[in-house]
């Protein structure tokens, strides 16, 4: 029986976002107030300018975590946002993490909340690609584990025989003419989008492989669909096929 997750709430993300960001603050005040005397011995003029380069470090973050608050409100944010937010979200991150697990949160849970930010924003933007320039990008573990055609380097191998779900992504990438990657680890998947170049990416994983894929990818646009894992993580996963379906039509221009 396949366990359903709830759906993710955006508000975890941005509240630890929010945290990180009061604590990274703290830090750096704290790293220059240590700083202050021995520079002042150097010369009078370095700590002003340290103290000017942190400062204009955090109001970039803050900038950057501003703009994704703004863009879940629904306020329209400028393209210039994009680059700040994320910085942002790569340099916190890290530190979310750790603010959670101090409150007991799970990274999972954080993990699959930051996914939920990270959809909304690019559903937001309504982007539109060409079916060819669309990738599906899934981990080889969605095969069924005894399968002898192996699919991680040409999933035209997939016989179609239903046991698992690679079939009904081949028939997604024959009905939309999108390409799909069946990939055995991040240095493949990397090696794939370099390949293929692609302006849109739907990708299937884990919370852990998602959220790392998103952020390794950036500025192309991803949206991320958890697979499901009845037998437990990397063996024989599955997917929600509707949703697979609806994320390549909203992404690609219709003929």
């Amino acid at each position: 029986m396949i366990e359903v997750m709830a759906r993710p709430k955006k508000r975890l993300f941005l509240a630890l976002i929010v945290a990180s960001l009061l604590v990274a603050t703290l830090s750096t005040y704290g790293l220059w107030m240590v700083s202050f005397p021995g520079l002042a011995n150097i010369s009078t003029h370095l700590p002003i300018i340290l103290g000017v380069f942190l400062a204009l470090f955090i109001l970039a973050i803050g900038i950057g975590v501003g703009g994704i608050i703004l863009a879940i409100l629904g306020f329209s944010t400028l393209a210039l946002f994009q680059g700040p937010a994320w910085s942002a979200i790569n340099l916190l991150f890290p530190l979310a993490i750790r603010i959670g697990k101090i409150f007991d949160v799970e990274k999972e849970r954080v993990e699959r909340s930051f996914i939920e930010v990270s959809n909304y924003l690019i559903q937001q933007k309504r982007i539109k690609v060409a079916p060819e320039k669309l990738l599906i990008l899934t981990p080889h573990c969605i095969q069924q584990e005894m399968c002898q055609y192996k699919v991680t380097h040409d999933i035209s191998n997939c016989r179609k025989c239903g046991a698992c779900q690679v079939g009904d992504l081949l028939t997604i990438s024959e009905k939309f003419g999108v390409h799909v990657a069946i990939s055995n680890g991040g240095t493949l998947a990397r090696k794939v989008v370099k390949t293929l170049r692609p302006h849109a990416i739907l990708a299937i994983a884990c919370e852990r492989d998602l959220t790392s894929g998103i952020q390794d990818v950036f500025p192309i646009p991803v949206i991320g669909v958890l697979n499901e894992r009845p037998n437990g993580p990397c063996c024989n996963t599955r997917i929600d096929m509707k949703r697979v379906e609806k994320a390549v039509q909203d992404f690609i221009l219709k003929k």
